[in-house]
């Protein structure tokens, strides 16, 4: 159902932020509230901690003109245990939708009014803006389906080229796509709001990835469950992102986890399938030298390699 409104007619709207050793980004990401909330009503601000050892939660507490809420999640749990965390903060009924962020996203002015506005329309489950980098240039996040014919073309073309072709790829790099508002089957996870309705009725973020597709497994779940995934370019969210291109556990841990996903939603003899496409395509980077392929193709070939819990 749309959302309901809140003091002075306005969507009720509470932000989460998950936080880890994020002091060095987290006061940009709330200072832009502020003027990201206009045409909405903030009703909180939840930044789930998972046991920062720099100054992120000092960084959240003094925001004081901020309804800010820190919660202590004591163990750098990921990203679906903080998000969970988070939410069961929240009282009951006390927002319409909630707006999961990292905590190295900037809000434009007035971003958040266009998600919430989209929600309005029945069984939109999720919103997600125009995601651009520090310097305004964009940064895709919009994705088609997983399949097995995807991971081959890019394992043999790479993804940017794929995504341009045909929608060969899974990622979709093609500009003019991000021109006007439409469905998606999932986009990235930095910034998503979420209506209330859809959180109740899909459950709580499987803490079974500690990072990366998480916001896949929701996306389809939430599709599963009949809510579509909204683009809205009015939105506009900046986003630094980038570490998981240039470091090799978070690669790696990336890497692992699409299969996993793919494997868990479609079967062992797809996930056969996919699974080798993926192996050929990191295979192939390896060679080329990549350090991040190196650990990727490490952690698929044996799982003694992969991550089982993130460092403390």
């Amino acid at each position: 159902m749309p959302p309901e409104e809140g003091s002075g007619g306005l969507p009720r709207i509470a932000v989460v932020i998950v936080t880890y050793n994020s002091a060095g980004v987290l006061g940009d990401c709330l200072d832009s509230l502020p003027a990201g909330a206009e045409g909405v009503d903030l009703v909180r601000v939840v930044v789930a901690d998972n046991a920062s050892r720099d100054d992120s939660v000092r960084v959240a507490e003094t925001r004081t003109h901020l309804p800010v809420t820190v919660v202590r999640v004591g163990r750098n749990a990921g990203y679906s245990a903080a998000i969970n965390a988070a939410v069961a903060a929240l009282g009951p009924g006390e927002c319409d939708a909630v707006y999961v962020i990292n905590p190295d996203c900037r809000l434009r002015a007035g971003s958040l009014a266009p998600l919430a506005a989209a929600l309005r329309e029945p069984r939109r489950g999720i919103a997600v803006p125009l995601i651009v980098n520090p310097d305004g240039t964009l940064q895709p996040s919009l994705r088609r389906m997983p399949t097995v014919g995807r991971a081959w073309a890019e394992a043999l073309i790479g993804g940017n080229t794929a995504g341009r072709l045909a929608g060969l790829g899974e990622l979709i790099t093609d500009a003019r796509r991000y021109e006007a508002p439409g469905e998606a089957v999932w986009a990235t996870g930095a910034a998503m709001l979420i209506s209330a309705a859809a959180l109740a009725e899909v459950g709580p973020w499987d803490e079974s990835f500690l990072l990366y597709s998480e916001e896949t497994e929701y996306a389809l779940r939430a599709a599963d469950h009949g809510y579509t995934l909204w683009f809205e370019p009015a939105a506009v969210v900046e986003h630094i992102g980038g570490e998981e291109r240039v470091n090799p556990m978070l690669a790696a841990l990336s890497t692992v986890n699409k299969v996993k996903l793919f494997r868990r939603r479609r079967g062992p003899v797809a996930g056969a399938a996919y699974y080798l496409a993926v192996v050929a395509g990191t295979a192939v980077r390896a060679a080329a030298g990549r350090v991040t392929a190196r650990a990727s193709l490490a952690a698929l070939l044996r799982p003694s390699r992969r991550l089982r819990e993130l460092p403390q």
